[in-house]
């Protein structure tokens, strides 16, 4: 069945992973060790030394761990299946879907701070300061490494060409497009919480061991939990953005294509752009001409375009 399929499809591939995709992929898998063997501290040391913030901050290691692996799992599924004819416009946004689930992920991780922060202060518990100040700085230092190996440049170049043919009409781009990766910026995200868990947990036990303040400590966790709750919000946002091939309105593609098209003559009566992956983007162009010409000619007006990797054109009478 799958042979099959394959001789039916499209003769060529799309294969439309971001160009850092196999860097990103180890990078990943590298800090999911790192997290998952500072985690194991953290909640321990919180446990023995009474400080909320401490196990706060280990047990967001825990479920961005957990996130993080939903990540690496991507990059690799991606990678993986991205000559699979089945996908029919490749692997590209399996990262954007990821991306999604880790937004839901880091929400979720909001609520249970805030929680767990609003009954410490009903119910608050010795500390022992000195110890946990030492544990909270070294979980610091271990997410400021994670933060360096997973910083990227949140926004990339691609480049490549592609070239295809829908009942005659072909295209070919080459592209350099900057365009983020969501897939990284999630784990990246989850990598912020935690240095800033940690950091809050840090000011919370300075301030409590030098004036009394116990109180700071969970305070400072309901803070971490809002800031962490307004990147979960954003994240959201931009990953579903792309899974639902919303085009923001700061996206001048669509305008760029009709400048590139448009004359006296040709109008364009139907456009859809969308992302394919990390610095793909897609297009589908309907062009009603009154003297219409080969799709190569067309084509030709979009080749300064660099965004697009994969074009449809149909022209009409």
């Amino acid at each position: 069945m799958t042979d099959a399929f394959a001789r039916l499809s499209s003769p060529h591939e799309h294969v439309f992973l971001g160009d850092d995709h196999h860097r990103n992929e180890r990078r990943t898998w590298l800090v999911i060790a790192i997290t998952a063997t500072m985690m194991v501290v953290e909640i321990a040391a919180g446990t023995i030394y009474g400080s909320m913030a401490l196990i706060a901050d280990g047990w967001h290691m825990s479920t961005h761990a957990a996130a993080m692996l939903i990540a690496a799992l991507a990059y690799m599924f991606a990678r993986r299946h991205a000559k699979n004819p089945r996908f029919t416009f490749g692997t590209g946004k399996l990262g954007d879907l990821a991306a999604f689930a880790s937004a839901v992920v880091l929400a979720l991780i909001a609520l249970l701070i805030g929680w767990e922060s609003l009954m410490r202060f009903y119910s608050p518990v010795a500390i022992n300061f000195q110890q946990a100040i030492i544990v909270a700085c070294i979980g610091l230092a271990v997410n400021l490494v994670c933060a360096w190996l997973l910083r990227g440049d949140h926004a990339h170049h691609g480049h490549g060409h592609h070239s295809h043919d829908h009942d005659g009409h072909q295209n070919g781009h080459a592209h350099d497009r900057h365009a983020g990766d969501n897939n990284l910026r999630a784990a990246y995200l989850h990598v912020l919480a935690d240095a800033l868990t940690s950091v809050l947990a840090i000011v919370a036990l300075l301030l409590g061991s030098l004036y009394g303040w116990n109180w700071m400590d969970p305070a400072m966790g309901i803070v971490g939990g809002l800031v962490i709750a307004r990147w979960s919000w954003g994240l959201v946002r931009d990953a579903g953005g792309v899974l639902l091939d919303f085009v923001p309105s700061s996206e001048d593609l669509p305008a760029e294509i009709r400048d590139a098209i448009e004359t006296d003559s040709d109008k364009v009566v139907d456009l859809h752009v969308w992302q394919l992956g990390p610095g793909h983007r897609g297009a589908i162009v309907v062009i009603k001409a009154a003297s219409p010409q080969p799709a190569s000619e067309y084509r030709a007006r979009l080749a300064h375009i660099h965004d697009l990797s994969h074009v449809t054109i149909e022209v009409e009478a």
